[in-house]
């Protein structure tokens, strides 16, 4: 057994602020991006890959923030087998207490044919990149993307080259989901057996989920010896994301057994974490997700109920506290006071300042007033909608009226408040919502088109609060808003005008092919 093998520290490494959005429409602000960084380092996370510095201004100094704040995380940038992404890669991380450059190219067939290098003019790229970035930052990871589709011997062959050029960590990726559990061990043993220098380094491993087996996978090159998992929180990322960080986590606490494997992650920060990103990435969680979706530890079957109120253990593998779902009997209403709501809030894992609880106290009360009893969904809904939706944006919705039914024309009646001056307008629609919409835009013309329209019921009954998320796309740009109301119409138009209001902030910050999502060829 190797020496890499025998360790039985596993770090995370998380890149939900670079993979998770790369996701379309998932983009965050800055604050956000610096928002969730803290969050990831308060819970222990070893490695946060912050960002992608060439792709655009704003993520050069999202990344080199983070790394200025970061207190124990070690933070890593993305850059491109070219010296110039190296370089400002570095630029960016070395204010961190701990760098890392995270270096990749494509390997396999497919990929190699994308530069049209030979597997010799490749092998020598690989020599030169990761030899620049090590003479930059002691700490370097190289990935190999689309290792998993790559012939064994060539692989073998280009992680020798970058462990001779001194690669500290190296990622071997399952860019595409293709991969299954079984290969993923076998992948991660053949090369810690036939590369020399494979027991100095740490292999990692790097799993989408086109086929729905990214944890396993993950779970599975573990077991082979790769000491580095790296996830989104949520399983956020491109198509259809990626290893989620709180399932591999809470697998290796459940499963301790077969998985005695440790982690320095507080997984009590967890469910607070998973909320954050879900709003300001505007990608809802699913209701069966994994650990943090909504009915993950609730039980409906007669037999299950049964159960668990003798013994919680018949039908639950892990307690709600241990992700830091602390469910506590304070009854949420109309007659409830600030203190009431800050202790709900405090449980449910948000520890908001006085102006912001204000904020979130007036939308409580109005919601209290319209429902029979708030449940803790709600609430997380109001501080997400209170967060996506700022009283100093360019335009906010100032009253919205709507006619409709069986007999058309449908009709709405807006008046916005577009940089603080009031426009009011009537229009009709092929239904309510397409009438408002109409509204915005002959209030605020624009080119931007609609890609997603989606509405979540955030509680049951028919004075449920509806979360509505709207992704827009212009010009490659992609934003996504979000909004919450009893009245889905209301919600609806929020939604829209939020969205309107981050496509010009990216207007004015990010000239066109200049952000992440139109930098070529980016990665794993």
């Amino acid at each position: 057994m190797t020496a890499t093998t025998k360790q039985n520290r596993v770090l995370i490494f998380d890149t939900t602020l670079r993979d998770g959005e790369q996701s379309p429409g998932a983009t965050m602000t800055h604050e956000e991006k610096l928002e969730i960084a803290g969050l990831l380092d308060e819970m222990g996370v070893d490695i946060i890959e912050a960002g992608f510095p060439i792709a655009s201004e704003g993520d050069f100094l999202a990344v080199s923030e983070i790394a200025k704040r970061a207190k124990t995380s070690t933070i890593c940038g993305l850059a491109r087998a070219n010296f110039k992404d190296i370089d400002r890669c570095w630029e960016a991380v070395k204010h961190a207490k701990s760098p890392r450059i995270h270096t990749f190219i494509g390997t396999s067939p497919l990929h190699r044919a994308i530069p049209n290098l030979d597997m010799d003019q490749m092998a020598e790229r690989i020599h030169e990149t990761v030899t620049h970035a090590r003479n930059l930052c002691d700490n370097v990871q190289w990935s190999p993307m689309d290792a998993t589709r790559t012939e064994h011997d060539y692989l073998c062959r280009v992680v020798e080259i970058a462990i001779k050029a001194g690669a500290t960590t190296i990622n071997i990726p399952d860019t595409v989901g293709y991969t299954y559990p079984r290969e993923s061990a076998d992948l991660i043993a053949m090369l810690l057996e036939r590369v020399p220098g494979a027991d100095e380094i740490v292999f990692a491993t790097h799993c989408h989920n086109d086929l729905g087996m990214a944890t396993a996978n993950s779970l599975a090159a573990v077991e082979a010896g790769a000491r580095q998992i790296e996830c989104t929180i949520n399983g956020l990322g491109e198509r259809a994301g990626n290893t989620a960080l709180e399932e591999v986590v809470m697998a290796m606490k459940v499963r301790h057994d077969i998985l005695p494997y440790d982690t320095r992650i507080d997984t009590t920060k967890i469910m607070n974490l998973s909320r954050r990103v879900a709003s300001v990435s505007g990608f809802n969680v699913q209701f069966n997700k994994a650990i943090v979706g909504k009915n993950a530890f609730l039980h409906e079957s007669g037999i299950h109920q049964d159960g668990v109120l003798k013994n919680v253990e018949t039908f639950e593998i892990m307690r709600p506290e241990d992700i830091g779902l602390v469910q506590k009997n304070i009854a949420m209403g109309k007659h409830s006071g600030r203190a009431a709501l800050r202790a709900k809030l405090k449980d449910l894992g948000y520890d908001l300042a006085d102006n912001q609880l204000n904020d979130v106290f007036v939308r409580f009360k109005a919601l209290a007033d319209r429902k029979k009893e708030v449940y803790d969904d709600d609430l997380v809904a109001l501080v997400a909608d209170q967060a996506t939706n700022d009283e100093h944006d360019f335009m906010q919705v100032k009253k919205l009226r709507v006619i409709c039914g069986t007999e058309g024309p449908q009709e709405a009646e807006l008046t916005l408040t577009i940089d603080g001056v009031d426009h009011s307008i009537d229009a009709t629609g092929d239904g309510p919502v397409d009438a408002a919409f109409n509204c915005v835009k002959m209030l605020f013309p624009h080119e931007a088109r609609l890609e997603l329209y989606q509405v979540h019921a955030v509680t049951e009954g028919t004075d449920a609060q509806a979360t509505v998320s709207v992704r827009l796309q212009e010009d490659g740009r992609i934003v996504t808003g979000s909004s919450a109301d009893t009245d889905t119409i209301v919600a609806s138009t929020k939604a829209y005008v939020n969205a309107l209001n981050k496509l010009i902030v990216r207007r004015q910050k990010s000239a066109p092919g200049d952000d992440v999502k139109t930098v070529s060829y980016h990665g794993e």
